[in-house]
């Protein structure tokens, strides 16, 4: 497979984690990123603790070769991941390995080989901010809005739902309320204290755009509103006035990605919590 091609690239890669599998999905896809048209084909394997279990992976892996990634705390079974996979000539990759080299020689101590703990508290905190996000999401549950972290709102197509999803991943309580042409917003929306409230921005081309892409993934070819450049202009002027009247901080989502707009909130309730 040459390096130099960017487009329609498949390939096998195969995870085998000693815990729940989470780094290395977000690993995975950070790094995924980085090239355009990569798409791959992942076998996961979790809760990988013995022998017998290496010997399933790597069985799998030799039927179809790729990269492995992988997260084991046990030194022999990484030891004996990484032997048979070189024998059969697939790559392996240790993921934390330079991360956990790194802090341990700063913090001066050394590494145990305690496998992760699958149902620890932050999992059920992710599971909690997750259920959360499902039923506040596109303005449900307006009326519970001062349980969450943060508010999302903004017109259609911004991408609210996707961003919740993913700060929900990360143990935050996200909702999103949408603002809707000719309706107004929900009164939870505009007497929320609590949570941080974020206003989406995005620019009229770049929602046209958006918005016309959908309409033609459900096959609708109708000329609406929903497409028209001076509905849409408006629709997202009387929004950024909203955000301005009620001095909502606020990202501009024309060119982010979901990852790099749940960064900026992130660092929004960063700032709000050191009083910034």
């Amino acid at each position: 497979m040459s390096a130099k091609r960017s487009v329609g690239i498949h390939f096998h890669v195969h995870l085998v984690s000693d815990s729940t599998g989470e780094t290395l999905n977000g690993v995975l896809r950070a790094a995924c990123a980085q090239f355009d048209g990569v798409i791959p084909l992942e076998h996961s394997y979790y809760l990988v603790r013995s022998s017998r279990q290496i010997d399933r992976v790597v069985r799998e892996v030799e039927a179809l070769p790729g990269i492995v990634l992988f997260t084991i705390s046990s030194h022999e079974l990484r030891t004996e991941l990484e032997t048979r996979c070189r024998a059969i000539g697939v790559p392996t990759i240790a993921v934390l390995d330079l991360v956990l080299d790194g802090m341990s020689r700063y913090l001066g101590l050394q590494l145990t080989e305690r496998a992760g703990r699958p149902m620890d508290q932050d999992y059920f905190r992710r599971i909690d901010a997750l259920n959360f996000a499902m039923s506040h999401d596109d303005g449900q549950a307006t009326e519970s809005l001062e349980d969450a972290d943060v508010v999302l709102t903004g017109v259609s197509r911004t991408s609210k739902t996707p961003t919740c999803i993913y700060l929900a991943n990360r143990g935050v309580r996200a909702a999103n309320v949408p603002l809707v042409p000719g309706v107004p917003p929900p009164r939870g929306l505009l007497e929320a204290r609590r949570p941080l409230v974020v206003g989406l921005r995005i620019s009229p081309e770049r929602l046209v755009q958006i918005r016309r892409n959908r309409l033609l993934s459900l096959k609708e070819s109708r000329e609406t509103d929903y497409i028209d450049e001076e509905a849409v202009r408006a629709e997202i002027i009387e929004a950024n006035r909203l955000f301005e009247r009620h001095a909502w901080p606020v990202i501009d989502v024309s060119r982010r990605s979901i990852e790099e707009t749940a960064a900026a909130v992130l660092n929004l309730m960063g700032d709000r919590h050191r009083g910034a």
